[in-house]
């Protein structure tokens, strides 16, 4: 045996009894929580879903925008800075930036998001929006006119800069590729593929977004290991073909998580689409088609290790380092290593969150 190490003074001993210790999460696409979305665009309702997020590990959290008018936008951003720049360990999760995702999306990728709020990018409005300071992560559809104007400004502000929502071809995507686009939202999902491409453009088939991902390591992408939305299959065929390294696991979550069934608004609560959650996932009433998941990253986190081949650090750093690394946070969270912050989560043997460290400092997993 080798000799014990000796503990710094004033050191916390944690006992996981028999389970993991793990590096907090990082969720890089999530849209609220506990009854509460962030285009809610108010402090209590940022504080609500950051704290529902915390109780399923998630310590990093880039609270993320739907389609909706410029002044729910502006609402949202300001919100999500005030959270920030004051927030405590109560307030759950940490605010790292804001994904800014919602409103430019190609009109026939728009999914569950509100059709009234899309609309192809305008340099003025989303100039005023990156002069705030707090975007991250920005999203728009490659197909449309000025994405690469924006793809190139958000690049200039730091951002991991991505394309979702999107019916883009291989050579929409290399464009955006060139101006600085470097991601792909929740891969499958409101995306092109060769048929929906044929429908844009007749014969020859085109390539897609799934193509040009895969034949370009700079790229990554994002799952939604949720059960709902992916089968196991494909939750196999991601990892294999990117790997841990390109590949994050994300809850794209809306309010209905921690709520029991019934019909949530999708956005803001004043003119959001209606949405219907059976407890497992998020629909558009009617139709079928899913909205979002309502589970965290807890869930996703166990689902893809029962199901796919992805060993557990793997699954952990899809859910921490991975995306910590690409949205530019890594130097402060996503792995347990000397200088980061000590975010820290303990997981049973059945992968469930026992305890959550924000800084070192416990966070109380009773919900509110």
């Amino acid at each position: 045996m080798g000799r014990a190490r000796k503990l710094p003074l004033g050191a916390t001993l944690v006992d996981a009894k028999g389970g993991y210790i793990s590096p907090g999460f990082v969720d890089i696409h999530v849209h609220g929580g506990d009854g509460a979305d962030f285009m809610d665009g108010t402090v209590a309702a940022v504080r609500t879903a950051c704290r529902a997020h915390a109780r399923h590990g998630t310590t990093t959290i880039f609270p993320t925008t739907t389609t909706g008018s410029p002044v729910q936008l502006a609402a949202m951003l300001a919100a999500c800075g005030e959270v920030k720049r004051h927030g405590a360990v109560a307030d759950g999760a940490r605010i790292a930036g804001v994904h800014f995702y919602g409103p430019y999306f190609a009109p026939d990728k728009v999914g569950c998001h509100s059709q009234a709020g899309r609309r192809d990018p305008d340099a003025r409005e989303y100039r005023r929006h990156f002069a705030t300071g707090i975007i991250r992560i920005a999203t728009c559809a490659a197909e449309l006119p000025g994405a690469e104007a924006f793809y190139r400004e958000a690049t200039g502000h730091g951002c991991l800069v991505t394309c979702g929502h999107s019916n883009a071809t291989w050579a929409e995507m290399a464009r955006a590729f060139r101006a600085g686009m470097r991601h792909v939202d929740h891969f499958w999902c409101a995306m092109s593929s060769v048929a929906s491409l044929r429908q844009r453009f007749g014969t020859p088939m085109q390539a897609s977004m799934e193509q040009f991902v895969l034949a370009n390591p700079e790229m990554s992408t994002e799952v939604i290991a949720d059960g709902c939305h992916l089968s196991p299959e494909l939750l196999e065929f991601a990892y294999r073909q990117l790997g841990p390294r390109r590949l994050c696991l994300v809850t794209d979550a809306n309010r209905a998580l921690d709520m029991p069934p019934g019909r949530y608004r999708f956005g803001c609560a004043a003119d959001g689409e209606w949405i219907e959650s059976d407890g497992r996932v998020g629909f558009v009433p009617g139709g079928g088609a899913l909205a979002s998941s309502v589970v965290g990253l807890d869930a996703m986190v166990r689902h893809m290790k029962t199901v796919t081949t992805a060993s557990l650090p793997e699954v952990i750093r899809m859910a921490s380092l991975t995306p910590a690394e690409r949205a530019g946070v890594a130097n402060e969270v996503g792995s347990l290593a000397p200088g980061k912050r000590a975010d820290v989560l303990v997981l049973n043997q059945r992968l469930r969150v026992k305890r959550v460290f924000l800084g070192g400092e416990e966070v109380s997993l009773a919900a509110d």
